[in-house]
């Protein structure tokens, strides 16, 4: 399944509810499952960035839908990334290569 990495930034909501934040990612791994999505990972950073997120989903469509439902809520803001692992990479390489 395809991989995606949300980088997030607390909204002013989130910075007030940051006591919650657990509660909320745990949430947020049951809401992306529901869509048929996995929360892989979840890490709390210091930076830029005050979340970073790692989710697999079936397809560009289902990973949005559950980084909206994640936004919707108003805690968080989010820039997301398609992610490639190795055999991906090699895959993608191979066909650029011809």
């Amino acid at each position: 399944m395809p991989t995606y990495v949300a980088l997030l930034s607390w909204t002013d909501q989130g910075v007030r509810n940051y006591k919650d934040t657990a509660k909320r990612a745990e949430s947020f791994g049951s809401a992306v499952q529901k869509l048929g999505a996995k929360l892989l990972s979840i890490y709390w950073t210091v930076g830029p960035y005050d979340l970073v997120a790692v989710v697999e989903a079936a397809d560009e469509e289902t990973a949005t839908a559950a980084l909206l439902q994640l936004g919707g809520v108003g805690n968080v803001r989010s820039t997301t990334l398609r992610a490639f692992g190795r055999e991906e990479m090699e895959r993608i390489i191979a066909k650029a290569a011809g």
